[in-house]
Formats: C-alpha cells, structure tokens, sequence
C-alpha cells in the first residue's frame, strides 16, 4: 500500500518491518513530521517564536502567578505598505506601545518597548522586548487597521508588519516559479509551450472539470490515450486527494481574467494566526499557467481517495505506457511524472534494484523521459533508547525510483530566492545507498500555487466559506512537475530529442545553473529551460 512516509526511524526494526509489504510506496508529499507542508505556511509570526508563545500561554494558564516573558523580536516592516517604510515603521511603534500602555504596564516602558533608536540603524526592521500578547495584538490590530484589498493589489494584505522573527532568525519567503525556471523567457523567445507533446501523471487523480485544463484543452488527447484508474475505484474524472491535480497544473494548463474584465483568480494561500491556527487568504492574481501551458496531460490514477496505492498499480500503469508507446516504436506519451515514493529498504533491494526502480529505467531505455521526486526525507528526528529524539538533516535519504539510474530525480529548492536560499531542508538528499550522485537537479518546491481539488479545495471552503481555483503547497512533489514541465517544453521546439531520454537528461543536466551548494544536496543545480534550449 502507498501510504504517508514515516520520519521517525522504527520503533523496533524486526517487528516493524514484519507488518510492511516489499511492494509498499509512500507519497512525497507526506502529512508527517518534521516535515509538513504547513510548516512553510505564511505567518507574520515566525513560526519557532508563535510556537514558544504558545507553550507560555499554556503554562500561564495553569500557574496564574506566572509573569510573561518578554521575547526579544526583529520586525520585518513591509515594503509595499501603501504609505512606504517609514510611515509603517511610525505604525508599528505607536500601536505596539499603545497596546502595551492599555495593558497595564508603561512603568515597564524601559523593560518592555521598541527600541525604535537602535531600529533606526536599518530602517527595514524594528527591534524590541514584549510579551506574548502584545505580539498577538499588534498583529491583530494591524490586520484590523489595514484591511486587504477587495480587488487587484497584486500581492498581500497591505500590513505595516511584514514578519515577526525571533532574534536570532531572519527569513523571507515569497512566491514566482515560473520565472525562476526561466519558462517565461524561453515562451518569448522560441514559443516553447509543451504543444505536441504528452506527459503522464501518475499520482491520486486529476480534476477534469478543473477550469485550468479548459483553455487549450490538455485533458483531451487522441485514441488510444484516455484516462485509467489503476486503483480499483473506477473514477477517471475526479482527484478527492487534491494531490495530483495540483502537480498536473504546474506542468501544463493556463488560466487568466479575460483583458479588459476586472476581478482576480479563486487563489488562496495559507497564514497562521496569532494564536498559531491556519488559516486561507485570497491572494489577488489575475494570470497563471503552468511550465508548458499546451502540454496534454495524461491522467493515470494509482493513489486511491485516501492517498494509498499499491506498487502493483505503478508497475501496470507503466506497463500500460509500453504497450501504447509500443515497447518505443511509437511515441504517443513522451514523458512520465511520478511525485510519490517510498523510503529504500536495503534489506528488500539493492539500491536502484527494486522493481519499481527496474521497470522506470526500462521505460526510459524505451524513450520516454521519467521525471520523479527525490523525496522529503532530508529533514528527520532521530532517536534512540536514551533520547527523547533531535530532528537534523539527512543524508542517504533518496526515495524510490528517486534511486533509479536513468530517472531524473528532483530536489526541491525556494521558488524565486534559490541562489540566497539554496535547497529546502526537507528535500531528500544523495547520495544513494550504493553511493552514486543523487538527486539529478533541483526545481521550485516551496509554497507553490497551483489548482486545488478534492480535500485541498474542502480546506480552504471549510475555512473561509468561498470556492477555490487554487492553493499553495509545498515538497519535492511540486518540483519534480516544474521539471517535467520545463522538459515538455523544450521537446515542444527541440523535437529531434524527442525519444532519446539519455540525452534529454544530460543537456538539461549540463545546463543547470550552480547554487554553489553540496552536490549531494542540489545534483548539478537549478534547472535551467532557457539554456537547455540555447545548447542545443
């Protein structure tokens, strides 16, 4: 069965492994920790402070005679307040030491305060020590004081704050792939839009009435290519999991508000609250697209409505694309997109030995690209006997077929900042076990947008009562498509590729630009659409 990928290593070796099949896959986009998307979720708190706050509140509680604790913060002011820095950097202060003068405390002025003095050194952040539920109604009053807009904007709510950070933690996160793969470039200058070229997805499904797929139709293809459902439960239309729809929108489809017509996408992103619960906010986009927007996608569903799937089902989706490709006389299906896998188990297979792994290389000997996600396995709590466990980076962590020789096997790096922050932490990294260079490359995985369905598009209506077109999510499955994408449309204007997988990989291998990070953590770099076509 396919099923979440654990994080914590096995309680007792032996027994554990007695209750798992040899044929067991896990998705890589797990809901586990340490890591889970909604780690990367927006949040003017930091998340490591919101979380310190928590746990002070919850003691607080208990022992009334508890005095707060003053944190020590760095305020992040944000650049697109509509009056500039300096009149949010006012804001800030004049609200936080009004709230702390309402609750009781001015004698404690010198003790609890923005240091608006030291702040002015850099004027992006202010500097400060206040307590837990000064934080919280700073934020809640500047979200109260400076409402989103209703329309247009072109990003978030106007706040003066833009982050609240620990003092020894400074991150920033924002959001555009497509740019960063440089798939906007390469549809200017050679009109590389994926057109003639069909890429399967193999994953929970894809929403076929989902408004993404309408415009250029890339749910449609010719005889014999039509949907299959590989899990028993006969549905070919729908993605109850959400997953898969989501991949497929960032390798193909487009979707814009017609010129001319006001109004923005049914987008939403997640934030956390001040007391730390997710939350949806709309964010105001009027056009996105996938990598290779005429692209056709195939949807071959292998993970049920629960997530879960056999390796059986894999491997018969696999065989199916042999047999309509011919076993490579006829290339109908030109690539494969697989964002699930399983952790390797050396005591089953020899690294890149597995069945899975066998039938991906043998399908790529065929001529079809096959493009699969490392895994989110690089960010793990350890833990033995003596210890109540450490969570730390790890190395060996590839999943299968991330393991497989000729796959391309994706990391996932940050989506528009990749040179400043590298490759995400959770992102599985090489080498394999029997030590060869993986993964291949590196591609946006963190916080990206893209169509919502299923249980993803319930969170959202559940939250904010309003139906959704698309949502964020994070992990080594949102790069792996981004590859995939960036590869339909470099076939799309360098058909003479098409068919020869080996060379596909090493141009795009070849290509790829350095983040001068450890090759076991970024294979040869950020994948590179625009220089791939130039090479060649």
């Amino acid at each position: 069965m396919i099923k979440r990928t654990r994080t914590v290593p096995k309680k007792t070796e032996s027994s554990e492994r007695t209750k798992r099949s040899a044929s067991e896959l896990e998705a890589s986009d797990p809901k586990r920790k340490p890591f889970v998307p909604e780690q990367l979720d927006r949040t003017v708190i930091a998340i490591p402070l919101l979380d310190l706050m928590q746990k002070e509140k919850a003691k607080m509680e208990k022992n009334s005679k508890l005095r707060p604790e003053r944190h020590k913060v760095i305020i992040d002011l944000n650049l697109q307040f509509p009056g500039g820095r300096d009149e949010a950097r006012e804001w800030v202060v004049r609200a936080a030491r009004e709230i702390i003068a309402e609750r009781g405390v001015v004698k404690d002025l010198g003790q609890q305060d923005i240091n608006d003095k030291r702040g002015r050194l850099n004027p992006q952040y202010l500097f400060g020590k206040l307590e837990g539920r000064v934080i919280r109604e700073l934020v809640r009053r500047d979200a109260r004081d400076h409402p989103p807009p209703k329309t247009g904007g072109g990003g978030f709510s106007p706040l003066a704050i833009y982050h609240i950070w620990p003092d020894f933690t400074i991150r920033a996160l924002t959001n555009k792939s497509v740019s960063t793969v440089k798939a906007d470039a390469a549809r200017a200058s050679f009109s590389a839009l994926g057109s003639g070229i069909v890429w399967a997805v193999l994953d929970s499904g894809i929403d076929h009435s989902h408004p993404h797929f309408k415009l250029h139709q890339n749910l449609k293809a010719d005889s014999p290519l039509k949907a299959i459902d590989f899990t028993g439960e006969d549905n070919t239309t729908e993605d109850p999991m959400g997953h898969g729809t989501h991949v497929a929108g960032i390798i193909a489809g487009e979707m814009q508000i017609a010129p001319g017509k006001k109004g923005v996408l049914r987008a939403y992103v997640r934030i956390r609250g001040e007391h730390g619960e997710i939350k949806h906010i709309p964010s105001p986009i009027t056009h996105i697209s996938g990598m290779a927007p005429k692209c056709k996608v195939l949807n071959y569903r292998v993970l049920n409505s629960e997530g879960e799937g056999d390796v059986s089902s894999l491997l018969e989706a696999i065989a199916e694309i042999q047999e309509i490709n011919g076993y490579g006389r006829r290339l109908l299906i030109h690539g494969v997109n697989m964002s699930l896998g399983n952790d390797f188990e050396p005591e089953w297979f020899a690294c890149g030995q597995s069945p899975l792994c066998v039938e991906v290389n043998r399908l790529v000997k065929s001529g079809v690209v096959v493009v699969v996600a490392a895994g989110n396995s690089g960010y793990q709590n350890l833990k033995d006997v003596d210890t109540v466990g450490i969570n730390t980076g790890m190395t060996v962590s590839i999943n299968d077929p991330g393991n497989a020789e000729y796959a391309i096997t994706v990391g996932s790096t940050h989506r528009d900042m990749p040179h400043v922050y590298g490759v995400s932490y959770f992102s599985s990294k090489g080498p394999t076990g029997d030590g060869r260079f993986k993964p291949d490359i590196v591609a946006p995985g963190e916080k990206i947008v893209s169509c919502s369905s299923g249980r993803a598009r319930e969170r959202v209506k559940d939250d904010v009562g309003k139906d959704s077109d698309y949502v964020e999510d994070s992990g080594t499955s949102m790069a792996a498509p981004h590859v995939s994408g960036v590869i339909a449309a470099f076939l799309s204007v360098r058909r003479e590729f098409i068919g020869q997988p080996e060379k596909v990989k090493e141009i795009f291998l070849s290509t790829a630009t350095d983040l001068k990070r450890e090759r076991y953590f970024q294979g040869y770099g950020l994948v590179d659409l625009m220089r791939a076509i130039q090479s060649v």
